[in-house]
Parts: C-alpha cells; sequence; structure tokens
C-alpha cells in the first residue's frame, strides 16, 4: 500500500482529492542540519517542505475503497500481509531463540568438556602421584630388602669367619695330637729296634747253625727228587724202547691223529665254501630270485607260489617304444629258446639314460625264461679293494651253480669296467676287472649275462668282445607317458575302487 503514502507517485490531476488542512507552523522550528550556522539564516517552516498530495491521493483511495465492493478482500489482504509479516518476525524471533538455545547447550557442552579435562587431568595426576607413591615405596622395600641382604651377609661372612677359626684351632689341636703321637711311635720303634738288636747280637751264632742246617735239608731234598726222577724216567723209557709193540701203537697213533686233524680241516672249509655256494648269496649280490634252503623254510607260502607260476609275458608291465618293444622280444623269445634247447646263453649290454626301464626289463626277461635274476651293482666292487677278486670268483660259482639258469644283471658296470689303457683305476680294481674277464671269456650255458650302463664308450676292449648284443633304451615319449600313466591309474585307482580296496 506504498501508493497510499506517496511513495510511488503517479501522474498529476487524475483523482486527486481536496487537499488537507495543514497544522500552524511552530515558532523556533528549524531543519536538520541547519542550526549553529554562521550566517544564522532564518528559521524555516517544517512544513515548508510537505507535499500532501500523497495524503490527498491515500484519503481519496480510502473513499473509493469504502465505496467498492473489494473493500473487504482488500482489507483481508492487508490483514494476511500484516499477518505474514508477524510471522516472518515470529519465526525470526525462534530462529533467534533457537540461536540462544543452541548457544547455551554449546556453553554447556564447553562447560562439560572442560570438567571432563578438569576431571581427566585430576585423575592423571592422582595416577601420577600414586605411582610416585608406589615407586617410593618399590625403592623403599628395595631398601629394606638390600639393607637386608647385607645384614644377611655379615652375618654369615661372620659365622664363616667364626667357623674358619674352630677349624683352625681343630686342626691345629689334631697336628699336635699326631704330632705327640708320631714322637711317642719313634720312640717306641727305636727302643724297639734296639731291642731286636741286642738280641740279633746275642743270638748270632744259633741263627747262623739255623741257616746252616735249613739248607742242607734243602739240598739233600732236591738231590733225593732228581734221583728219583730220572730213575723212574730211565726205567720207564727202556722199557718202552725194548717192547717194539708199544712203540709202533705210539707211533701209528700219532700218525692217524695228523691225519685225521688235517684232513678234518679241509673237509670243513670244503664243506664250508659247499654250504657258501648252494644256500649262501654273495656279498656282490644285491637282490636275487633264486630260492634257497633258509627262504623255503622261512616264507614256504611264497616260494610254493613262485615254484607252481608260470611264465609270464617279458614286457607285462614294461612300457617302450613300438621298435625298442620289437627288438626286446625278440630277445626275450631267443632267450627263451636258449633256455629250453639248453644253448648257449647271449650277453647284453642295454646302456641309456637312468629310469628307463632296464633294470625291470631284466626281471621280466628272467621271469619269462624260467630263470632265476641275480642284481649287483659295478660301484660295490671297488671299496672291496682286495676282497673284490674273491667276491668276484665267489659270484660266478654261485652262478654256475643254478638249475634252471641264472641271469647275472650288472647294473652301474661301467664303475668298474674301464678301459685299462686310458683309465687311472687301481691294482685292486684293475684285478677284478681281469677276474671278470676271466669268468666271461666264454659263453655259458649256466647263466647269462646282462649289463647296464649310462656310458658305454667307458667300457674296456675286452668287455667289448664279450657282448653280444647291444639295447639302446631311449626316454620315453609323449604316447608311452600316455601309456605309463594310464597303466599306474588302472593299477592303483581303477582296480583298487572296483574291488573295494582301501
Amino acid at each position: 500500500m506504498s501508493w497510499l503514502f506517496g511513495i510511488n507517485k503517479g501522474p498529476k490531476g487524475e483523482g486527486a482529492g481536496p487537499p488537507l488542512s495543514l497544522p500552524p507552523v511552530q515558532p523556533g522550528a528549524e531543519g536538520g542540519g541547519e542550526r549553529g550556522a554562521g550566517d544564522r539564516q532564518a528559521p524555516k517552516d517544517k512544513w515548508s517542505n510537505f507535499d500532501p498530495t500523497g495524503l490527498e491521493r491515500a484519503a481519496k483511495a480510502a473513499r473509493e475503497l469504502e465505496h467498492s465492493r473489494h473493500a473487504k478482500e482488500a482489507l483481508s489482504l492487508a490483514q494476511m500481509q500484516e499477518q505474514t509479516l508477524q510471522l516472518e518476525q515470529q519465526s525470526k524471533l525462534k530462529e533467534y531463540e533457537a540461536a540462544v538455545e543452541q548457544l547455551k547447550s554449546e556453553q554447556i557442552r564447553v562447560q562439560a568438556e572442560e570438567r571432563r579435562k578438569t576431571l581427566s587431568e585430576e585423575t592423571r595426576q592422582h595416577q601420577a602421584r600414586a605411582q610416585y607413591q608406589d615407586k617410593l615405596a618399590r625403592q623403599r622395600y628395595e631398601d629394606q630388602l638390600k639393607q637386608q641382604q647385607l645384614l644377611n651377609e655379615d652375618n654369615l661372612r661372620k659365622q664363616e669367619e667364626s667357623v674358619q677359626k674352630q677349624e683352625a684351632m681343630r686342626r691345629a689341636t689334631v697336628e699336635r695330637e699326631m704330632e705327640l703321637r708320631h714322637k711317642n711311635e719313634m720312640l717306641r720303634v727305636e727302643a724297639e729296634a734296639r731291642a731286636r738288636a741286642r738280641a740279633e747280637r746275642e743270638n748270632a751264632d744259633i741263627t747262623r747253625e739255623q741257616i746252616r742246617l735249613k739248607a742242607a735239608e734243602h739240598r739233600q731234598t732236591i738231590l733225593e727228587s732228581i734221583r728219583t726222577a730220572g730213575t723212574l724216567f730211565g726205567e720207564g723209557f727202556r722199557a718202552f724202547v725194548t717192547d717194539w709193540d708199544k712203540v709202533t701203537a705210539t707211533v701209528a697213533g700219532l700218525t692217524l691223529l695228523a691225519v685225521g686233524v688235517y684232513s678234518a680241516k679241509n673237509a670243513t672249509a670244503v664243506a664250508g665254501r659247499y654250504v657258501e655256494a648252494r644256500l649262501g648269496k654273495p656279498s656282490l649280490v644285491r637282490e636275487t630270485s633264486r630260492i634257497s634252503v633258509l627262504d623255503a623254510l622261512r616264507h614256504p607260502v611264497q616260494v610254493s607260489r613262485r615254484l607252481l607260476s608260470k611264465p609270464q609275458d617279458a614286457l607285462e608291465g614294461v612300457i617302450l617304444s613300438p621298435s625298442l618293444e620289437a627288438r626286446v622280444r625278440d630277445i626275450a623269445i631267443a632267450t627263451r629258446n636258449t633256455k629250453r634247447n639248453k644253448s648257449l646263453y647271449r650277453n647284453i649290454l642295454m646302456y641309456g639314460p637312468p629310469g628307463t626301464g632296464k633294470t625291470l626289463f631284466a626281471k621280466k626277461l628272467a621271469l619269462h625264461s624260467g630263470m632265476d635274476y641275480a642284481i649287483m651293482t659295478g660301484g660295490d666292487v671297488a671299496p672291496m679293494g682286495r676282497e673284490g677278486v674273491t667276491a668276484m670268483h665267489k659270484v660266478f660259482d654261485w652262478a654256475n651253480t643254478s638249475r634252471r639258469g641264472l641271469l647275472l644283471f650288472v647294473d652301474e658296470a661301467d664303475a668298474f669296467l674301464r678301459k685299462r689303457a686310458t683309465e687311472k683305476i687301481s691294482e685292486d680294481l684293475r684285478a677284478a676287472l681281469n677276474a671278470f674277464l676271466h669268468r666271461t671269456g666264454q659263453h655259458s650255458s649256466k647263466f647269462m649275462l646282462v649289463l647296464a650302463s649310462n656310458q658305454p664308450e667307458d667300457f674296456d676292449w675286452a668287455v667289448s668282445d664279450r657282448i653280444d648284443e647291444m639295447v639302446c633304451f631311449h626316454l620315453p615319449r609323449l604316447e608311452e607317458r600316455e601309456r605309463l600313466v594310464r597303466m599306474y591309474f588302472d593299477k592303483f585307482v581303477l582296480k583298487p575302487a572296483t574291488e573295494g580296496k582301501q
């Protein structure tokens, strides 16, 4: 409603009402800021600058509004505006009150924080004071313990000194007693010696006479004993010599005794070697399938099962390449026919990297051919030294006693069958090599020699001459490895699972 008070003036002459009556001018009234001027101008009327047009328009508007049909709406609008202003003032007042309340709560929080800090500081001070008092108490207790320890040490030292003094006094007393006793003993011994010397001087003639009589009796006894023994021995020898029957019987008995002792000694040695060759196992042989009497007594079921078992396939459980498999199968068939026809066995050299199936094939070959197998290692020969030659002969003697035939497998044969011309080997190893060459100079129908090595070029030329066939075992390829995995999977996984074994 600013237009009522002439703030926003409209064009003049439109709806202007009659001018309002002005109040009379008060004498002495002056405009603001004009009093005290140096020129002292005449005072002006305070209503001289008043514009009454605004009041006229307000009065006219009031009359029009009073006669207008929208008077009530305008009045309600004014009231609503007034209420709005009041509500705004109330909201500002509430905001102010809320700010005051927030300020009060902040002050309370600050006071509580200060109080908490004060309590925390007091607690810390109390704790520090308690710790300090505890430290003082501990230090006081430690001082008391130290004083008590010093007192105990002083008492102990005094007791030790007292004990040492008593011990010294006792030792001095004992020494004095021993000294007096020694003096008395010396005096007694001296008196006895003087008395004995005096008695011996007085009885010297009697003592010499007793010694002379004892010597004469002893000499007479010895002479009589010698005379009696000589007489008995002479009479016995004379009687033995004059009786020729006794002489003959004695000589024959001594001769038979000597012959018996010598025969028993040699017979025992021969029997021992026979038993060792038949029942025992040479020291160089590490593993064998040959059945001995002791094995038959210990494991009769296994031995009988082995004797009744049929020959197996030479390549059962052995995974090789097709070409190598065909070659070793021909060797197995030839060896089996050799065993059946009782012919001479062929010597074989198997070479290749470790773990390619050389030892396994040798075992399977012996079982397929109906032979026993024995496995020895070339590395065991060198440590035996001088006993290596004897051990080598024992191995071949033991192999010749096999009735079924023996497959002698020498693993790592290049360890002692090296070249004698280029390699530096000891005399004992050279002697063992010569013994091996001597026993393998001719093919045998009792045993079959199979050598295994990783380096076949290191063999002595004489050993190479004794080899009839060489077989190279290569590392398995991808196909052979798949067959190996499949075989072991079937053997250790599928078969136990189907049979219900763990």
